[in-house]
């Protein structure tokens, strides 16, 4: 495990059940003994929008951040999803975040997530690489649209 992971844990694990945590960016680099710019790091590519937070930061004063854990209805995060996201195209990368929070979020089955990722694949999307995040996006829209359907179907 590296620094990053226990960090994420560690966030995490202070997280727990609430919806947010504040905390100082400096002490907590002093403590986990790592520049600030790694607990930065940590944020930015472990607590994202994708995977169900969001970080308030104040400058200042020793660089104060809060930690938001979004609490949306299922199909409300897909919407979100369909609408904002996926409309320009999406990396692969930030496909498979919104898919790991799908599967948090018991939309999809950590099978059903899996199939999704090798689908929408580099390796399995034979096109120009200027049009794979464009047709991947287009590709997850379907899904997410179809999810939705069989929600209300299923209400």
């Amino acid at each position: 495990m590296n620094v990053s992971d226990v960090i994420e844990r560690f966030l995490l694990d202070t997280l727990g059940d609430e919806l947010s945590v504040n905390f100082n960016r400096n002490e907590l680099a002093t403590y986990f003994a790592v520049a600030p710019s790694q607990i930065n790091y940590v944020l930015s590519t472990r607590f994202t929008p994708e995977r169900g937070y969001v970080i308030e930061s104040r400058r200042g004063g020793g660089g104060s951040v809060t930690l938001i854990r979004m609490s949306e209805s299922a199909d409300d995060v897909l919407m979100g999803y369909i609408d904002k996201t996926l409309s320009d195209g999406i990396e692969y990368g930030k496909a498979c975040q919104v898919l790991e929070r799908l599967t948090v979020d018991g939309v999809f089955t950590a099978n059903e997530a899996q199939l999704i990722k090798a689908a929408i694949s580099d390796k399995a999307l034979l096109a120009p690489t200027v049009a794979k995040n464009k047709l991947r996006g287009a590709i997850l829209k379907n899904v997410l649209l179809e999810t939705l359907k069989i929600h209300d179907e299923e209400s």
